[in-house]
């Protein structure tokens, strides 16, 4: 054991009991005999996180300093937070560590790119949250960990211990807490392990386009050719699932990074949502829960061991962490070449975007600052009809720089490697939902498909009035009235009203970017009702 042991009095924390990247086997000991954890009949562990089941963005804060003053996208989610108080915080959480009766260090980096990648240390009370860091951050090896330094960013988790509403800028008992000055991430008063991976993706979102690098939260996988794909959406769009494709290698299910040499993986794991998880249509992560994979807040029976996956009484947010090494067709080391295709995911609940679009580097932008998608009833308690969500790049809660920066930068890469950028919808057809269909996914991986061999690239498009865009003739596997929305609606009527309804939405939200976007970006997204009509008055003449 004494390989593992390790000091922090140079953090400040004085502890005796303290185990340096232990082994899972030996967390798994701790998590069952000091934490309540269980094992799965699967091998997996169990734990719960207790009241906080999902990420405290209300409680984020950034630290304010001359470094980072004239950076940060400053507003409801990048919020100040004053030295002082930030040096309360800390004291309050190594005060708490120093106090635990058991710690766990773990040292691995962030990024598979040896040029960009972080050295992160993590010390938590928690084994649970160990393990959960051991899994999502790329391991080093015997030597790397012998040589492994003074860590760039350091993670104090004391999410056991409250925060203090008191303190100035601390509006609740839980506090989320980054100093880019002080390279630390402060926790308090949550114990959901997310909070930790989100932390460090922040850090590269603020980090990695000051070296020029974008930073991306998206999932991206390699054909056999070498050609990568990156897939952008938000919760419920497709995104794991389209991009867990058995003909080609994963490179990374969440985070990553594009440089002048290709993509990386941030990440050295995967968190993926398993509310409902089956194997039959998720075998990837079915195969994947395992030994050393950490179940959160899924109901398990106590009896048998068996995990009830559709019980979502703890939360909708049920998880499972496991290495990347886990997926069967993997690609390791996590890097990738050049994307070819930029695909932006959308669950149109309002039936009216198309089921694929080609989109122009303007509109890539457009809708990448967007980050459109639509909660349907039973999604989130209170959600009856269709209602519109946007997350700028898809990941607002974790941008710092404004969201112009990460669009311009996607588009200056997608023109300098000539990467074609597309919309596809995964929602609803022939009319909103309640009286529309979903798409097949059948049709969706038909698209993919040919998106990924290039034909559909060379399909002739057709440019629809409201959004402006140009929507394939033809695709292999898919009927060609599917691919026409309006055509898909019984009164085409209701189907413009309800186009023009969605674009409002749109031109609404783009207001709060307005202001840094370039006029051929403002120009991109959808158009007023009078410039629609005449497009529709004009078509209908050049079809008579």
């Amino acid at each position: 054991m004494a390989e593992h042991r390790i000091e922090l009095l140079e953090h400040g924390i004085f502890a005796s009991n303290v185990l340096r990247n232990p082994p899972p086997a030996l967390l798994y000991e701790d998590a069952i005999h000091f934490d309540e954890g269980m094992i799965a009949d699967s091998g997996a562990i169990n734990a719960k996180s207790g009241a906080k089941t999902g990420r405290s963005p209300k409680d984020k804060r950034i630290v304010e300093s001359e470094e980072v003053r004239g950076d940060v996208w400053w507003g409801p989610v990048n919020m100040p937070l004053s030295p002082q108080s930030y040096r309360i915080n800390r004291k309050r959480a190594v005060d708490y560590l120093s106090r635990s009766p058991r710690l766990y260090v773990i040292d691995g980096f962030a990024g598979w790119d040896p040029e960009h990648r972080l050295k992160v240390r993590v010390v938590c009370s928690r084994p649970y949250h160990a393990l959960f860091m051991y899994n999502m951050l790329i391991r080093p090896t015997a030597e790397e960990l012998a040589d492994f330094g003074t860590p760039d960013y350091t993670i104090y988790n004391a999410g056991s211990f409250p925060a203090d509403p008191e303190v100035e800028g601390v509006t609740s008992d839980t506090s989320v807490t980054l100093s880019f000055e002080h390279r630390e991430l402060v926790i308090l008063g949550t114990e959901y392990a997310g909070e930790m991976k989100k932390g460090i993706f922040t850090v590269m979102h603020y980090l990695m386009p000051k070296r020029g690098v974008l930073s991306m939260h998206c999932s991206a996988n390699e054909g056999t050719s070498g050609d990568v794909s990156l897939f952008f959406g938000l919760s419920g769009t497709g995104k794991t699932t389209l991009s867990a494709d058995p003909r080609r290698q994963l490179i990374g299910d969440d985070e990553h990074c594009w440089t002048d040499r290709g993509v990386f993986n941030i990440e050295g794991g995967c968190y993926a949502k398993c509310i409902g998880l089956a194997a039959e249509k998720e075998p990837e992560i079915w195969q994947a829960i395992r030994f050393g994979t950490v179940l959160e807040n899924v109901v398990i029976d106590s009896q048998n061991r068996r995990v009830d996956y559709a019980d979502n009484r703890l939360t909708e947010n049920t998880r499972a962490s496991y290495p990347i090494d886990y997926i069967d067709n993997a690609k390791i080391p996590c890097l990738g070449g050049q994307p070819r295709n930029i695909i932006l995911l959308t669950c149109d609940a309002f039936g009216v975007l198309p089921p694929v679009a080609k989109l122009t580097p303007a509109q890539a932008m457009y809708h990448f600052i967007s980050g459109y998608t639509a909660k349907v009833a039973g999604t989130e308690v209170g959600v009856k009809d269709p209602e519109a969500t946007f997350s700028a790049c898809y990941g607002a809660a974790f941008l710092v720089w404004h969201p112009m920066k990460y669009a311009q930068m996607l588009a200056d890469k997608m023109q300098q490697h000539a990467a074609d950028a597309w919309l596809i919808n995964t929602g609803w057809t022939g009319g909103a939902h309640g009286s529309g269909s979903r798409i097949k996914l059948a049709y969706t991986r038909a698209i993919i498909d040919a998106i990924h061999s290039g034909e559909l690239a060379k399909v002739p498009t057709e440019t629809e009035p409201v959004f402006g865009l140009s929507i394939p003739n033809a695709c292999p596997g898919v009927p060609e009235t599917v691919l026409q929305p309006r055509s898909t609606w019984s009164k085409p009527v209701a189907y413009d009203a309800q186009a023009q309804h969605l674009a409002k939405l749109f031109q609404a939200n783009f207001a709060n970017y307005a202001d840094q976007a370039t006029a051929e970006v403002r120009d991109a997204g959808p158009r007023g009702p009078a410039a629609s009509q005449r497009d529709s008055a004009a078509r209908s003449l050049a079809s008579a």
